[in-house]
């Protein structure tokens, strides 16, 4: 097993004795964390407690109650108690240190701006190093939830017959928390039994986002209505994709955390399972999307109809985007895209396109774009549309993802419409989504600036900028041109940066406002 001494060492500063104590070689069978004032109902013996001080931050001037507590935890047999500095508490307590001393406890700090999570990280890389990892593994899996995580609905099944072992309830909560379909579909919405649970999910919800639990690999401990919650992280790898909340009817012993253990284990491969499956998915669709990209239409059909995957009846619309990175299968990429699409400027044009890119399976990355193949939506659909999530986008606009969609097409021409998309996309302004028969947004962009730029009262910025641009930035060239002083210029050129808000020795703003102002001089109504 691994001991404090090796922890300690692996951590370093982020885990130090306190002040007249010394880190002991004594074994750490796991890490917890617990703002319970009583959590021994839901330790074993051997763990390092983690606290952030909650059970002991009001009764500083209540020793004999901090003495019981900690008397408590040495009764359980817990190797350490790890305070965490900084969220409760900044200083160690007087009381806890004569405590802990004179009960033998080891007490050690998690200084100030430390996650827990790195120390609960550092205990399972040193217990894989050990090659003990697979320890969970052999407990074995009990009878009713072995025939439970074989029936259909597996999920379901293992939660209600985890509930009724502990005389209790149980909920399966994805890793993103929400129904509103952050989780990876497959990876399932919030599971519970009995019935009565669901009143519970809003503040399960809220105790995992204040305990951080989406970044913390260890189980912890809470209450709700008075009622003590343990919560135990299910895990993918290293990657959280839900959480497993219980509410026993009693007190839990050994048996009882080993069938929850058990539990967690069938839910992981569950969720492994299903990741593969949409993975493979994914991957089939891809392939039949990029035969429809390469102009092979009827080898597209051969294969989608070998495989079943349902190709559009009509015509189609094209989706081209910069490419945003390989796309995790265990996640739901449809919505994040459709998320980015709601935050680029112009996407009002199209309103119902966060929801079409949703529900879009037919994608596939070529070099440095992502393709999606859409049913189009017709004008009458506008109906239908996802105003809602335009107006409740998160975040500000976007200015590393560009997009252009195509008109209705039948699929035999999506090969020419992605060439011409491909094209578009590189010269469409950043954070923008061009939509045909639309003016471009980077050419009301640079309009506004011209404009702006005219409406200067003392000079003639719009030609002072010209001649600069066309200069390439030479100072004495421009000013000769102009006829004017090269200081007079370069206050001219700072004074146009500055009403514009974009520098002019950005490349990308020189060009577009330099063809701005060569289509302006060109158009007989300027």
């Amino acid at each position: 097993m691994i001991s404090l001494a090796q922890l300690h060492h692996c951590l370093g500063a982020e885990l130090v004795p306190a002040p007249g104590f010394a880190v002991p070689l004594r074994q750490v069978s796991g890490v917890h964390i617990s703002e319970l004032e009583d959590p021994t109902p839901y330790l074993e013996g051997g763990e390092l407690l983690l606290t952030t001080g909650i059970p002991i931050s009001g009764t500083l001037s209540a020793s004999s109650r901090v003495r019981s507590y900690v008397g408590r935890l040495v009764e359980r047999g817990v190797s350490a108690l790890g305070l965490g500095l900084g969220a409760g508490l900044d200083a160690v307590p007087s009381g806890l240190v004569e405590a802990c001393r004179s009960a033998g406890l080891a007490l050690l700090l998690v200084p100030a701006g430390v996650p827990f999570m790195n120390v609960s990280r550092a205990y399972w890389d040193l217990v894989s190093q050990a090659g003990q990892s697979d320890l969970v593994a052999s407990l074995g899996t009990q009878t009713a939830l072995a025939r439970a995580a074989l029936l259909p609905d597996a999920n379901a099944s293992v939660i209600k017959a985890l509930a009724q072992a502990l005389g209790g309830w149980a909920a399966y909560l994805p890793a993103a928390g929400s129904t509103g379909g952050g989780a990876a579909p497959g990876e399932g919405a919030e599971t519970f039994w009995p019935e009565g649970t669901r009143g519970l999910l809003p503040q399960l919800r809220e105790q995992t986002a204040r305990l951080n639990l989406g970044a913390l690999h260890s189980a912890a401990t809470f209450q709700i209505h008075g009622s003590d919650v343990v919560e135990h992280p299910v895990l993918v790898d290293r990657r959280i994709v839900g959480f497993l909340a219980i509410g026993a009817g009693r007190t839990l012993g050994k048996a009882d955390r080993q069938i929850i253990q058990t539990v967690c284990m069938l839910l992981s491969l569950k969720a492994r399972q299903e990741q593969e499956t949409r993975a493979a998915g994914a991957a089939l669709h891809s392939a039949v999307a990029k035969l429809l990209l390469g102009g092979h239409t009827e080898a597209a059909r051969i294969l989608a109809q070998d495989f079943g995957v349902p190709l559009p009846v009509g015509p189609v619309r094209l989706l081209a985007m910069t490419a945003t990175g390989a796309q995790d299968p265990a996640r739901n990429p449809g919505k994040e895209t459709a998320d980015v699409v709601v935050r680029l400027r112009g996407a009002s044009t199209a309103p119902w396109l966060p929801a079409a890119v949703r529900a879009c399976r037919l994608r596939h990355q070529a070099g440095a774009a992502d393709y999606f193949i859409l049913d189009a939506v017709p004008d009458a659909m506008a109906a239908a549309d996802d105003t809602e999530a335009m107006d409740t986008a998160n975040g500000g606009a976007l200015s590393d993802v560009t997009a252009v969609l195509s008109g209705a097409i039948p699929l035999a021409r999506l090969a020419e419409a992605r060439d011409a998309l491909l094209d578009a996309l590189l010269s469409q302004a950043p954070g923008t989504l061009g939509v045909p028969g639309q003016r471009k947004a980077s050419d009301a962009v640079v309009e506004e600036w011209i404009g702006a730029l005219r409406k200067h009262p003392r000079a003639d910025l719009p030609g002072t900028v010209r001649s600069y641009l066309k200069h390439r930035g030479q100072w004495e060239a421009a000013a000769r041109e102009l006829g004017i002083h090269r200081n007079s210029l370069r206050h001219r050129i700072a004074t146009a940066a500055r009403i514009i808000g974009a520098g002019l020795d950005d490349p990308d703003v020189a060009a577009r406002l330099w063809l701005g102002l060569r289509r302006e001089q060109a158009s007989p109504f300027s």
